[in-house]
């Protein structure tokens, strides 16, 4: 982890210098610095892990279809896009350099598991234009050059950057899975993406980054165990919001949250507790924050609209976002709620970190992740590799006494080859917060400022593009 001002790392710079001229010259003293440093960093992850109980509320928002690089890429002091990149382009011959776009509607860039390792290449993190140009491009001499090479500026997502300066940005948040929207979303509720044998038999179940969906004939088709098994056995609160409703298995209500996008219906462990209808309108979520009455653990799904998955809009999936943070923050429960908020795969987009491997599934290219809360820390880029799995450790360690999706001990057990809140290579979500400060005051935004995108935003960042499922690829 390191925080953001430079003045910061300069210091912390010349006080590791200076102690390491002391431990040199005094080898005992040596012994009492590094004894004293130990136990000052237990008493405090004590005192973090203990503060962890003022978090009341836990808010997940995930947008759609952003590597970090993308959109903070040349966010000062993040580890942002290298100098002298270039990718190898096959089709038109030579090398594409990252560039600023300002487009408002970037395109439906290849996002799957096959893409995925065609980005990868074996780690070499070069083949982003390749794979989209073998995706999207018509044969020659038709011209073809994909956007994955772009990325947004501050002036093109000016909330997104005030958030990231006055909270926590995070900046080595990868997807959990190497794959694209469903398996994403699996993970963020469970842990694990699989396909089973046999409805509603966990046993029968296999990882997988290209699950089962769900089908008019297969309404259930996920039956390993989510987050929510443990969250309704203890008593917690839970909602999943869905923005304009969610599209029906047999595709009815287009125009509401994809199937892709809203998984828990699709758990057996859902239906037989009886909690399909904490699947709730997010007109409920704006009541709530509004009286005060938000659940314990909420996620809030955008439809396609307000998604920002290409070629949806960036201005409007923006603003959508500022007024779910805005709600929040105007309401009774902004003293106690902690808003993570990520997006769920990098969408084509050139990320120039190589992920590192958690097990065969994951982990997937950088997506961006934010720390919004009145006790996140201020100016602040956690540099911990962090998935979705940290959201579920959070929540276990804030409301199920550190319980987890384990098999042994969670009373449904399933085939998961691992626990992927346990992972060594995870970092801890406490880091981002100072649970010792006074609660901070609300920072509400525009959620329709002036941007640098193009063309020019409609009044209020409302979009008229007509958008349904059928105009989608893989989500």
């Amino acid at each position: 982890m390191r925080s953001r001002p430079l003045t910061a790392a300069s210091l912390g710079l010349a006080i590791g210098t200076a102690l390491a001229v002391t431990v040199a010259a005094h080898p005992r003293r040596e012994l009492a610095v590094d004894a004293r440093q130990e136990a000052a960093a237990r008493t405090s992850a004590a005192g973090q892990h203990a503060g962890i109980h003022l978090i009341k509320h836990v808010i997940i928002i995930m947008q759609e279809n952003r590597s970090f690089d993308s959109y903070f890429g040349t966010f000062p002091g993040a580890d942002g896009i290298p100098p002298r990149v270039c990718m190898p382009d096959p089709r038109n011959g030579g090398c594409r350099k990252p560039r600023a776009d300002h487009h408002d509607s970037n395109g439906n860039d290849p996002h799957a598991e096959e893409p995925f390792k065609g980005d990868l290449d074996g780690g070499k993190m070069d083949g982003f234009a390749a794979e989209a140009e073998k995706a999207s491009c018509r044969p020659r001499p038709a011209p073809c050059h994909p956007d994955v090479m772009g990325f947004h500026v501050a002036s093109d997502i000016p909330n997104y950057w005030a958030y990231a300066q006055h909270f926590v940005l995070q900046d080595h948040f990868f997807e959990a899975p190497g794959s694209w929207s469903l398996p994403a979303h699996l993970y963020e509720v469970s842990g694990w993406s699989a396909t089973c044998a046999r409805t509603g038999v966990a046993a029968s179940c296999h990882g997988s980054n290209t699950p089962a969906e769900r089908r008019p004939s297969r309404l259930a088709p996920f039956a390993w165990t989510d987050i929510t098994w443990l969250l309704h056995r203890d008593h917690v609160t839970w909602s999943y919001y869905l923005d304009h409703g969610a599209v029906s298995p047999a595709l009815g209500n287009r125009g509401g949250v994809s199937l892709h996008w809203n998984p828990l219906p699709g758990f057996t462990d859902v239906r037989r507790d009886g909690q399909l209808g904490s699947m709730r309108p997010l007109t409920v979520f704006y009541m709530q924050a509004h009286a005060g009455t938000l659940p314990e653990v909420a996620w809030v799904a955008p439809d396609f609209r307000d998604s920002e998955h290409g070629p949806a809009l960036v201005s409007t999936g923006q603003a959508y976002v500022t007024r779910l943070v805005n709600a929040v923050m105007r309401g009774p429960d902004w003293k106690s709620c902690a808003i993570f908020l990520t997006w769920d795969d990098w969408g084509g987009f050139y990320d120039h970190v190589n992920p590192p491997a958690a097990d065969g599934q994951g982990y997937g290219f950088r997506v961006p992740g934010l720390v919004i809360s009145p006790y996140a820390k201020t100016a602040y880029i956690d540099s911990q590799v962090l998935t979705t799995d940290a959201y579920l450790k959070f929540i276990e360690d804030d409301f199920l006494v550190g319980a987890r999706l384990d098999p042994a001990t969670d009373g449904r057990p399933d085939p998961r080859p691992d626990i992927r809140e346990n992972a060594a290579i995870l970092g801890d979500l406490t880091s981002d917060f100072d649970f010792t400060q006074p609660p901070r005051p609300p920072m509400t935004l525009k959620p329709c400022p002036a941007t640098t995108l193009t063309p020019r935003p409609h009044p209020g960042c409302h979009d008229h593009v007509a958008l349904h499922a059928r105009t989608w690829g893989n989500t």
